[in-house]
C-alpha cells in the first residue's frame, strides 16, 4: 500500500459512504483512478470490505463482557475459530499470549442472556477456564486509522 493509497483508506475510514469522486478530489486523483485503486486494496485484501458502524445498545444488546477462555492441552486457532463461532453473541475473539487461550467480546441483551452465552462457551468440549470482565459503560471506541 503506497501513501495515495493510505490517504484513500484513511478517507473511508471516516466516511464509508464517500464517492470515488469526493475521494479522489480530495487526493489528486479523477473518480476513475480512485476506483481502480479501492478495486485493487479490494483484491488484495487490503480492504476486507464496507460496512456500517451500530451501537450494539440501539439494537436492545446493553450488556457487554470480554472473556479469557483457556482450554484443555494445546488448542489450535481454527478450533478456537470454530466453537466461538457458534455463538452468535460472541463479536469478536483473538488468541492472545499470557494464560488464557482467547479473548472473547460477547454481547448480550442482558445479565440473564450473558449468563447463558457464557456458560455456553463454558460447556464446549475441553473448554478448562474462563475469567470474565463485565464492561460497565462505553467510554468510546476508536476505529482504525491509516495513520
Amino acid at each position: 500500500m503506497d501513501a495515495l493509497d493510505r490517504q484513500i483508506v484513511d478517507h473511508l475510514l471516516r466516511d464509508g459512504r464517500a464517492t470515488f469522486q469526493e475521494i479522489g478530489k480530495a487526493v489528486g486523483l479523477s473518480a476513475p483512478a480512485t476506483k481502480r485503486r479501492v478495486d485493487r486494496m479490494r483484491e488484495r485484501g487490503e480492504i476486507a470490505g464496507f460496512t456500517a458502524l451500530i451501537d450494539p445498545a440501539a439494537l436492545g444488546w446493553d450488556t457487554s463482557a470480554y472473556v479469557e477462555l483457556s482450554y484443555q492441552g494445546n488448542v489450535s486457532a481454527d478450533r478456537l475459530k470454530r466453537d466461538l463461532e457458534a455463538f452468535p453473541e460472541v463479536i469478536g475473539a483473538w488468541t492472545i499470549t499470557g494464560d488464557a487461550d482467547a479473548l472473547v467480546h460477547v454481547v448480550a441483551a442482558s445479565m440473564a442472556d450473558l449468563e447463558r452465552v457464557i456458560e455456553g462457551i463454558r460447556a464446549v468440549e475441553q473448554v478448562d477456564r474462563s475469567r470474565t470482565v463485565v464492561v460497565m459503560s462505553r467510554l468510546f471506541e476508536r476505529p482504525l486509522h491509516g495513520k
